[in-house]
Protein backbone atom coordinates (compact mmCIF):
# COMPACT_ATOMS: atom_id res chain seq x y z
CA UNK A 1 0.00 0.00 0.00
CA UNK A 2 1.16 3.55 -1.08
CA UNK A 3 2.15 5.96 1.52
CA UNK A 4 -0.49 8.52 -0.29
CA UNK A 5 -3.33 5.88 0.53
CA UNK A 6 -2.17 5.30 3.70
CA UNK A 7 -2.50 8.74 4.76
CA UNK A 8 -5.98 8.81 3.28
CA UNK A 9 -6.97 5.66 5.15
CA UNK A 10 -5.98 7.52 8.36
CA UNK A 11 -8.29 10.77 7.45
CA UNK A 12 -11.02 8.72 6.73
CA UNK A 13 -10.39 6.25 10.05
CA UNK A 14 -10.18 9.38 11.94
CA UNK A 15 -10.87 12.02 10.28
CA UNK A 16 -14.57 12.05 11.17
CA UNK A 17 -13.32 12.28 14.55
CA UNK A 18 -11.10 15.99 14.29
CA UNK A 19 -13.67 16.92 12.24
CA UNK A 20 -16.60 16.71 15.25
CA UNK A 21 -13.87 18.06 17.77
CA UNK A 22 -13.39 21.21 15.65
CA UNK A 23 -16.68 21.75 15.52
CA UNK A 24 -17.48 21.55 19.36
CA UNK A 25 -14.53 23.82 19.25
CA UNK A 26 -16.66 26.19 16.55
CA UNK A 27 -19.66 25.92 18.77
CA UNK A 28 -18.03 27.14 21.98
CA UNK A 29 -16.42 29.62 20.10
CA UNK A 30 -19.39 31.20 18.75
CA UNK A 31 -21.28 30.71 22.21
CA UNK A 32 -18.68 32.74 23.58
CA UNK A 33 -18.08 35.52 20.81
CA UNK A 34 -22.36 35.72 20.89
CA UNK A 35 -22.31 38.62 23.08
CA UNK A 36 -20.16 40.46 21.49
CA UNK A 37 -20.50 42.74 18.46
CA UNK A 38 -20.55 40.97 14.89
CA UNK A 39 -20.01 43.75 13.15
CA UNK A 40 -17.57 47.18 13.12
CA UNK A 41 -19.32 50.23 14.57
CA UNK A 42 -17.21 52.87 12.44
CA UNK A 43 -16.50 53.17 8.45
CA UNK A 44 -19.10 52.44 5.71
CA UNK A 45 -22.17 50.30 5.70
CA UNK A 46 -20.30 48.34 2.72
CA UNK A 47 -17.33 47.89 4.95
CA UNK A 48 -19.08 46.82 7.98
CA UNK A 49 -20.98 43.96 6.33
CA UNK A 50 -17.99 42.74 4.49
CA UNK A 51 -15.00 43.05 7.27
CA UNK A 52 -16.39 41.05 10.28
CA UNK A 53 -15.70 42.25 14.11
CA UNK A 54 -12.66 40.11 15.38
CA UNK A 55 -14.73 38.16 17.51
CA UNK A 56 -17.00 36.41 14.40
CA UNK A 57 -13.37 36.77 12.82
CA UNK A 58 -12.61 33.66 15.09
CA UNK A 59 -15.74 31.90 14.65
CA UNK A 60 -15.04 32.20 11.07
CA UNK A 61 -10.99 31.11 11.99
CA UNK A 62 -12.71 28.18 13.94
CA UNK A 63 -15.34 26.99 11.31
CA UNK A 64 -12.93 27.46 8.24
CA UNK A 65 -10.67 24.68 10.00
CA UNK A 66 -13.91 22.50 10.91
CA UNK A 67 -14.78 22.89 7.08
CA UNK A 68 -11.21 21.56 6.41
CA UNK A 69 -11.15 18.76 8.43
CA UNK A 70 -14.75 17.52 7.23
CA UNK A 71 -13.75 18.23 3.18
CA UNK A 72 -10.54 15.93 3.74
CA UNK A 73 -12.69 13.30 5.74
CA UNK A 74 -14.99 13.53 2.46
CA UNK A 75 -12.31 13.24 0.02
CA UNK A 76 -10.64 9.93 1.97
CA UNK A 77 -14.44 8.59 2.45
CA UNK A 78 -14.17 8.68 -1.57
CA UNK A 79 -10.68 7.61 -2.32
CA UNK A 80 -10.87 4.43 0.44
CA UNK A 81 -13.90 3.20 -1.04
CA UNK A 82 -12.90 3.56 -4.33
CA UNK A 83 -9.60 2.41 -4.25
CA UNK A 84 -11.22 -1.12 -3.53
CA UNK A 85 -11.66 -2.11 -7.18
CA UNK A 86 -12.50 1.10 -8.82
CA UNK A 87 -8.97 3.57 -9.06
CA UNK A 88 -5.54 2.47 -10.77
CA UNK A 89 -3.59 4.61 -9.68
CA UNK A 90 -0.04 3.43 -8.76
CA UNK A 91 -0.04 4.77 -5.01
CA UNK A 92 -3.03 3.03 -3.94
CA UNK A 93 -1.47 -0.36 -3.98
CA UNK A 94 -2.87 -3.24 -5.90
CA UNK A 95 -6.67 -1.83 -6.17
CA UNK A 96 -8.44 -5.51 -6.30
CA UNK A 97 -10.33 -7.24 -8.75
CA UNK A 98 -13.08 -5.21 -10.94
CA UNK A 99 -15.85 -4.09 -9.22
CA UNK A 100 -18.56 -3.60 -12.51
CA UNK A 101 -20.90 -1.64 -10.02
CA UNK A 102 -18.31 1.14 -9.07
CA UNK A 103 -18.32 2.36 -13.55
CA UNK A 104 -20.26 5.49 -12.18
CA UNK A 105 -18.45 5.48 -8.96
CA UNK A 106 -16.04 7.99 -10.12
CA UNK A 107 -18.55 10.66 -11.92
CA UNK A 108 -20.74 10.51 -8.79
CA UNK A 109 -17.69 11.07 -6.60
CA UNK A 110 -16.77 14.22 -8.44
CA UNK A 111 -20.18 15.16 -8.71
CA UNK A 112 -20.97 15.21 -5.08
CA UNK A 113 -17.92 16.88 -4.20
CA UNK A 114 -18.58 19.73 -6.48
CA UNK A 115 -22.09 20.19 -5.19
CA UNK A 116 -21.16 19.78 -1.39
CA UNK A 117 -18.54 23.04 -2.60
CA UNK A 118 -21.08 25.36 -3.97
CA UNK A 119 -23.99 24.26 -1.32
CA UNK A 120 -21.50 25.09 1.49
CA UNK A 121 -19.96 27.77 -0.34
CA UNK A 122 -23.23 29.36 -0.65
CA UNK A 123 -24.10 28.79 3.03
CA UNK A 124 -20.86 30.06 4.28
CA UNK A 125 -21.52 33.63 2.26
CA UNK A 126 -24.82 33.58 3.28
CA UNK A 127 -23.32 33.27 7.23
CA UNK A 128 -20.67 35.93 5.97
CA UNK A 129 -17.96 33.67 7.01
CA UNK A 130 -15.43 34.74 4.19
CA UNK A 131 -12.72 32.50 4.95
CA UNK A 132 -14.77 28.90 5.03
CA UNK A 133 -16.42 29.86 1.67
CA UNK A 134 -12.40 30.47 0.59
CA UNK A 135 -11.70 27.12 1.68
CA UNK A 136 -15.02 24.93 0.60
CA UNK A 137 -14.75 26.84 -2.94
CA UNK A 138 -10.88 26.31 -2.83
CA UNK A 139 -10.77 22.57 -1.53
CA UNK A 140 -13.61 20.47 -2.93
CA UNK A 141 -13.48 21.50 -6.37
CA UNK A 142 -9.85 21.50 -6.95
CA UNK A 143 -10.47 17.38 -4.96
CA UNK A 144 -13.42 16.53 -7.42
CA UNK A 145 -10.47 17.60 -10.35
CA UNK A 146 -7.84 15.19 -8.76
CA UNK A 147 -10.24 12.27 -8.51
CA UNK A 148 -11.66 13.22 -11.66
CA UNK A 149 -7.73 12.21 -13.12
CA UNK A 150 -7.84 9.09 -11.66
CA UNK A 151 -7.47 6.04 -14.41
CA UNK A 152 -10.37 3.51 -13.66
CA UNK A 153 -11.18 0.22 -15.17
CA UNK A 154 -13.16 1.40 -16.87
CA UNK A 155 -11.61 4.64 -18.81
CA UNK A 156 -8.03 2.72 -19.40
Amino acid sequence: MGIGMFFFGLAFMGGWAAAAVALVYAAVTLVRVWPEDWMRRDGHPVARLLVPAPAYLRFDVALAVTAFLADLWLVSMALVFGADGVFTEDWMGYPGMMDPTGQGYQAGVVSALRSTAWWTFGLAVLGRCWITAGVQVGVLPLAAWWIGTFDTYYTT
